[in-house]
C-alpha cells in the first residue's frame, strides 16, 4: 500500500507541469484516478504495466470529461444571457 501511496504522489507531482498547459485540463485527476484503478486490476510482477495504461487512459478520459463540462459550461451562460 506505501508503494501505491507513492505512485500516485509521484504521479501526480511529475504531471503537475503538464497541467498548467491549456490543453491537460482534467488529466491529472484523470490519471491520478486511471492510475489507482489500474494498479488494482491486476496482481502480480506486470502490475505496473496496467497501472501505467490506466494512468494513460484516466488522463485521457480526464481530459475529455473536463471539455465537455467546459462546453456545458459556456452553453448555459449562453442560455442565461439570451434570456434576460
Amino acid at each position: 500500500m506505501k508503494r501505491l501511496v507513492a505512485f500516485t504522489a509521484s504521479l501526480a507531482i511529475a504531471t503537475a507541469g503538464v497541467a498548467g498547459s491549456a490543453g491537460a485540463v482534467g488529466c491529472v485527476s484523470g490519471a491520478v484516478a486511471g492510475g489507482v484503478a489500474g494498479h488494482f486490476v491486476r496482481t502480480g510482477p506486470n502490475r505496473h504495466r496496467h497501472t501505467l495504461a490506466g494512468a494513460a487512459a484516466g488522463c485521457v478520459a480526464g481530459h475529455m470529461m473536463a471539455v465537455h463540462q467546459k462546453k456545458l459550461a459556456r452553453k448555459r451562460a449562453a442560455a442565461a444571457t439570451a434570456h434576460h
